[in-house]
Parts: structure tokens; sequence; C-alpha cells
């Protein structure tokens, strides 16, 4: 239609979605453990909304994978998982390498030049609660060119839900050298354009990161509860 500017207007967070960003910082975080009952009467007193939109709130943290609702007993922080952590990464190098695997060929030099520069930001960052972030804004900046919205909305949400393991990862299992080491070779082959090359160091990159997780929940590392 013609008068229109072209341009992109970010929509405004429902409360639903306000609440969803709360409660999974607060898990991603620990501050809320898992096995945590999440009662939406008390929910809704703390955040002063009714209890539609925490319900839709939980409902989002559920498709995620990181609150568990049940029919009878309501919801609770779920527990880490091994076998969720693997459903998780398998998901994420299915939706990633192929994303990846797009947009290498026209990625633009914008894109590879923010990408470095959040990988400084890790370096820099001391916040634990940053990294998954960050972490996040390197892998989209890479699969910004795959020309499929839809496909960027289906990673994200994989990222949301792999957030608190990816913390757990960099910190507690102190992993933050080696990822770092593998997502500057991983950059390193998308300005290259040498798909191929990428998309074999990212499946390479994931499938680490899960094997290295698995084992540690499995090993009694990390505490499932």
């Amino acid at each position: 239609m013609r008068g229109f500017t072209e341009g992109v207007i970010d929509r405004p967070l429902t409360v639903a979605e306000q609440v969803a960003n709360v409660l999974r910082e607060a898990i991603a975080s620990g501050a809320l453990k898992a096995g945590t009952a999440l009662r939406q009467d008390e929910l809704a007193e703390r955040f002063g909304f009714s209890r539609m939109p925490i319900r839709d709130a939980l409902r989002q943290l559920e498709a995620e994978g990181i609150v568990s609702i049940h029919p009878t007993k309501g919801a609770h922080v779920a527990g880490m998982d091994s076998a969720e952590i693997g459903e998780i990464y398998a998901v994420r190098e299915l939706l990633e390498c192929e994303a990846l695997r797009l947009s290498v060929p026209v990625l633009s030099g914008g894109k590879l030049d923010e990408a470095g520069q959040v990988l400084n930001q890790i370096d820099a960052e001391r916040d634990v609660g940053r990294w998954g972030a960050l972490n996040r804004g390197f892998h989209l900046a890479l699969y910004d060119g795959c020309g499929n919205r839809r496909l960027l909305g289906l990673i994200e949400a994989h990222h949301n839900a792999a957030d608190r393991y990816v913390r757990i990862l960099l910190s507690n299992l102190d992993y933050r050298n080696r990822s770092q080491s593998e997502h500057r070779d991983l950059l390193a082959a998308c300005r290259r354009h040498d798909g191929k090359t990428a998309v074999s160091a990212l499946r390479q990159h994931l499938r680490e990161g899960s094997n290295t997780l698995v084992k540690a929940i499995e090993g009694g590392g990390l505490s499932r509860k």
C-alpha cells in the first residue's frame, strides 16, 4: 500500500510474556529451584495481575520445557533432566544447522561484526546471568540471513528452553573458554562463507555441549532437583 514507510515496529510485550520473562530469569538464575510450586493465586497477587495472564505465562514456559504442569498438582519448576537436555539440543541441531546453511552464503558483514562483538562481550562479562542471552545473541546473528522468521522464532524458543543449561555449562562446568574457542572457529568459517565447515563446526559445538551436560547430570555432578 502506498503511503507506508518500510520498517519494523516492535510489538509491546503482553502481560503474560512479561510474567514469563521474569519467571524464566528466576528459574535460569536458580532463584526458583527445580520442584518449586508455582501457584497461580500467589503469583497473581505477587505480580498484581489476574490469574489469566499468569496461567498463559505458565503454559508458555511449559511449552519451553521449563515448567511442568500436572492436572491435579498444578505447576512447578521442572527438574534438570538428561533426557530433556538431549531432546532440546537435538532439536536445536536440526533447526540451527539448517538456518546456518541458508544464512552463510548471504550473511552480511554487519551481522558478522555483530557476532564478533558479542563474543568480546562474553569474554568481558562477569555476570553469569548475562551469559545465556549473549550466547543466544551470537547464534542468532549468524542465522540472520536465513530468510525464515518462523525458523528463527523456533530457534529462539529452544534457546530459551536451554538457557539455564547454557548457564550451568558455561559457569558450573567451567566450559566458557572451550565454548568461546568453538564460537570463534564457527565465526571464522562464516566470514569465509564456508557453509560446509560452518555447519559442521556448529553441529559439533552443540553435540559437545549436550554431551557434557548429560554426563554431568548422570554422573552426579549436577543435581536433578
